[in-house]
């Protein structure tokens, strides 16, 4: 089917009601298509049509690709939706946090953490994020190789921790291995196309209980040490204001409570920059020329000195960059939502749990919105694309309502990060590694790690270094 825009796409609908569907076979629909290659397999599902017909077995999921359409659901009609059975799946660890919770219990935790981001509270975190990234650098060794995702993992969880709830982090390699788990149990769609399989005991259902224990362990850390805290030294961060908030009727939060919005936060307010960040620097890695520009930006602007929060509006290429990272490879890769009532969507009509898809990643490549929609250039950000866009085109933090609260924190993050670590090191792709692949997994991932090599980029080596950076 040829595709066609928002508007023929309603007139052609509301007289057949009838979407193109994707490959698939009998029974299985298209499961085993998507298991096989599942970025590959959406990206050209998503070129069948503005809403294309998928089927998992028994379950039907119709994939939303016009951004006038994603708009609808994500922005004008959020009402008639809520999480997929997915978010549903991750109550399990995650509790009920900003993620999973619906409704009036959402909006109202939505409210007491909203200002915990606030332009002007956002603004103090630059300099625990440069300090952080100082003293990682201080330790990394020229002529060396390291992994690089675990590195920025552990860095963006430390100033998480930090910022948000006043402390250091948890033991990394806990962490890292609740998140693994996770990753492993909750990214694997066949339990969702094949739900009688939660109820069996198998290893990845035992171990949900397990990171669960282990989740709480580490954030009751937190807890307990914000609890003990002064009151006159309480209130000044997240986890300050979680624990002095009140309901309407005078009582307190719970530890619970607290213990779901903080889990989030912690895991989500990490693992997303950090892969943005790995998957910025593989790019980079492939690409000296725009290497070479943030060099040159960061020597004009910078001269040698650590970025500071005024110095953001003069970053434009570190943030083109990242803009152009997240375009490519958005760690929220796929969104979804299922309709909680009837509901009618490009002329055809929705009922009460029909699961809606959005894939960022397909929808990012669309050569409609994008031209040459598979190089990476930067400098595609620098005439005002972002505001000449579909709304709906380009959802690195999602949209509607339901935006990552922590969008503005993540790009300050990722802009102040990049600059400090290129000022001091140029980075290559490990050559003797395996290759380097996306995983979709809950995030999108790297499939075999990523291994990078490590240069000193002193004050007159910036071309030695970038040369080396090239494939």
């Amino acid at each position: 089917m040829t595709r066609t825009r928002a508007n023929d796409t309603v007139a052609t609908m509301a007289t057949s009601a009838k979407l193109p569907r994707g490959p698939g076979i009998p029974i299985a629909g298209s499961t085993f298509h998507y298991f096989r290659e599942p970025l590959a397999f959406m990206d050209a599902a998503s070129k069948l049509g503005d809403i294309v017909d998928l089927r998992f077995f028994h379950h039907r999921a119709f994939l939303v690709n016009e951004p006038a359409l994603i708009e609808q659901v994500l922005v004008k009609a959020p009402g008639s939706f809520h999480k997929d059975m997915f978010a549903n799946e991750l109550k399990r660890v995650l509790g009920e946090g900003l993620l999973t919770s619906e409704g009036d219990f959402w909006k109202r935790q939505r409210r007491l953490i909203q200002p915990a981001f606030h332009r002007d509270r956002i603004a103090g975190y630059a300099k625990i994020m440069v300090e952080h990234t100082t003293r990682m650098l201080d330790r990394w060794r020229p002529e060396t190789t390291l992994d690089l995702h675990h590195e920025m993992m552990k860095l963006t969880s430390d100033i998480v921790a930090h910022a948000l709830f006043g402390g250091d982090a948890a033991d990394p390699s806990e962490v890292a291995w609740c998140i693994e788990a996770m990753m492993e149990r909750f990214g694997d769609p066949i339990y969702l196309m094949l739900p009688i399989l939660n109820k069996l005991p198998l290893p990845g259902n035992r171990k949900v209980g397990e990171v669960r224990a282990r989740l709480d362990a580490v954030v009751g850390e937190f807890i307990a040490r914000g609890r003990a805290r002064p009151k006159d030294a309480a209130g000044g961060d997240l986890l300050g204001m979680l624990l002095a908030a009140r309901d309407e009727d005078g009582s307190r939060m719970t530890d619970l409570q607290v213990r779901d919005e903080i889990l989030i936060l912690f895991l989500a307010g990490h693992e997303t920059t950090a892969l943005a960040l790995s998957w910025t620097f593989h790019l980079l890695a492939n690409h000296p020329e725009v290497e070479r520009a943030l060099v040159d930006e960061l020597a004009t602007v910078l001269q040698g000195r650590t970025p500071t929060l005024e110095d953001l509006p003069k970053l434009r290429v570190a943030e083109q960059i990242v803009q152009e990272t997240l375009r490519l490879y958005p760690p929220a890769w796929s969104l979804g939502r299922q309709a909680i009532e009837p509901f009618t969507l490009g002329g055809y009509p929705f009922q009460p749990g029909d699961w809606l898809w959005i894939i960022p990643f397909a929808l990012h490549r669309d050569a409609r919105w994008f031209s040459d929609p598979l190089a990476f250039r930067p400098t595609r950000w620098a005439d005002g694309l972002a505001k000449r866009l579909p709304k709906g085109a380009y959802l690195p933090f999602g949209a509607g309502p339901r935006i990552c609260i922590g969008n503005q924190f993540a790009m300050m993050e990722a802009v102040l990060l990049l600059a400090t670590i290129v000022q001091r090191f140029s980075l290559r792709n490990d050559a003797s590694g395996p290759r380097v692949e996306p995983d979709p997994s809950i995030t999108l991932r790297f499939k075999h790690g990523l291994r990078m090599g490590v240069s000193a980029r002193g004050a007159n080596s910036s071309r030695e270094a970038l040369t080396a950076s090239a494939p």
